[in-house]
């Protein structure tokens, strides 16, 4: 009896336009990683405000080296995180935004429109409130800090409402943020980058020239994009860039076809299918006992492997890793802010404080509402199924959550460890505002939407 490939595959069922199944699976990890998110922040800060407070830093300041004959890279413990780890954050942000611009919501340009606009909207103020506030002063360089949003934190927060927010709200939150880290990437690479040291740029050009032909020619290899990855960290770190721009650099040639096209993938799984010979009473424990039906299985798994995208599986592979072990230990190694001296009295004096604050916490909903309202008056663009304005504004205010890329960006401005503390209190203090407001303006907009006969939609 041959078994049809039919009976294998479940009955097709009606799916509305909005119903995206593998957001929904990005959505859950995304807002999975938040709460291990918090936790890391929490233990940073109660180390960095305990009796023993010293340790802390005294910890993450450790020195630890990397030799092979004569090059040797020395970092602390902090530095290889943020420099070294944060690369495969980064790396993952790009094949995110890969995936977007190829497939999803920033494919099209009616589709991108709308979160490339709330972005620019949301990055553009921010900085500007900031710069305004820290203007003449040696504190401007941190204009960049209050720009970016942190996905993972957004997504959980808006998470806590489940149904009671329509589907194409998380998806628009999701891509404005991913057009958002865009952005950040382009920021940190243009104008938070210290001296350039030519021979080692000219050594990255060369070896992202190598990964651009090996793309070219459908190398699908993860150990070659591996091992030119790391070449290519090295040689950024050397040139004076911020070496996380490695990984965004070799995410955006990762190849995204696969070498089987889903026809050909079908005609194979269904010949080898065809190959089972079962009785009427089943095949029971056939694979340890039959070689061809071995041998089926392994060459539909080869199959498997043929169809999915080398961009997909490092993705998918990598995606958990980043949720729930990078940025969470980026968040213990940069999370620690003291709390001595917190007061209002603190908070006025500091324009670095100030700056951030007023740009996570108005600027960001401001620039992100007033953005999309344009492009959506003006027709180039158009709000999502079942998404209204008070939906924008209250996920524009969950967009001033700025903590792991706000963060990383004021490592990245200042030397003084003083101005770095006052920053981090101002992105936490932010970020809780954030993330309070923004909940509690989306939780009384779906109570008052609520009545006989609501129906929420998927979410």
């Amino acid at each position: 009896m041959k078994l049809s490939i039919r009976r294998l595959v479940p009955e097709r069922r009606e799916v509305t336009p909005h119903l995206i199944l593998p957001f929904h699976r990005f959505f859950k990890n995304e807002a999975s990683s938040s709460i291990l998110l918090i936790l890391a922040a929490a233990v940073a800060i109660a180390w960095a405000n305990s009796p023993v407070r010293e340790t802390y830093h005294h910890f993450w300041e450790t020195p630890l080296s990397v030799s092979l004959g004569e090059l040797s890279i020395r970092l602390s413990l902090r530095e290889w995180i943020n420099e070294a780890v944060m690369c495969v954050f980064f790396f993952v942000v790009g094949l995110e935004i890969k995936r977007e611009v190829l497939v999803g919501e920033l494919s099209t340009r009616k589709k991108a429109l709308l979160p490339v606009s709330a972005a620019v909207g949301g990055m553009m103020v921010p900085a500007l409130i900031y710069f305004s506030l820290n203007l003449g002063r040696e504190t401007s360089g941190g204009w960049g800090i209050p720009m970016a949003t942190d996905i993972a934190f957004a997504l959980g927060v808006l998470y806590i409402l489940g149904q009671r927010v329509p589907a194409g709200l998380k998806v628009f939150l999701s891509a404005f943020a991913i057009a958002d880290d865009m952005g950040a990437v382009l920021v940190i690479a243009l104008f938070y980058t210290r001296g350039i040291a030519v021979d080692y740029l000219l050594l990255s050009i060369l070896i992202l020239i190598v990964i651009a032909i090996a793309s070219y020619f459908w190398i699908r290899s993860t150990l070659f994009y591996a091992l030119m990855a790391l070449l290519l960290w090295f040689a950024v770190l050397g040139a004076g860039i911020h070496s996380t721009v490695a990984g965004i650099l070799v995410a955006l040639f990762i190849p995204a076809r696969g070498r089987y096209n889903t026809d050909r993938f079908l005609e194979e799984v269904g010949y080898y299918l065809s190959r089972f010979q079962c009785p009427p009473r089943g095949c029971g424990e056939s694979i340890l006992l039959n070689q061809e039906h071995l041998n089926s299985v392994q060459s539909i798994e080869m199959a498997c492997h043929h169809v999915e995208t080398p961009l997909q599986r490092l993705e998918h592979a990598l995606h958990p890793w980043v949720a729930f072990l990078v940025i969470p230990l980026f968040a213990l190694a940069n999370g620690g802010v003291s709390l001595e001296g917190v007061g209002l009295t603190r908070l006025f004096d500091s324009r670095v404080e100030t700056g951030i604050i007023l740009g996570l916490l108005l600027g960001k909903p401001i620039g992100i509402t007033l953005s999309t309202w344009l492009a959506v008056k003006t027709g180039m663009s158009e709000l999502p199924y079942r998404v209204r304005w008070g939906h924008i504004l209250g996920v524009s205010v969950l967009g001033g959550i700025g903590f792991t890329m706000s963060l990383f960006i004021a490592t990245l401005s200042f030397q003084e460890q003083r101005l770095v503390e006052e920053a981090k209190f101002g992105i936490l203090t932010a970020s809780l505002l954030s993330g309070i407001t923004g909940i509690s303006i989306l939780y009384l907009l779906s109570r008052r939407n609520e009545g006989p006969g609501h129906d929420p939609g998927p979410s």
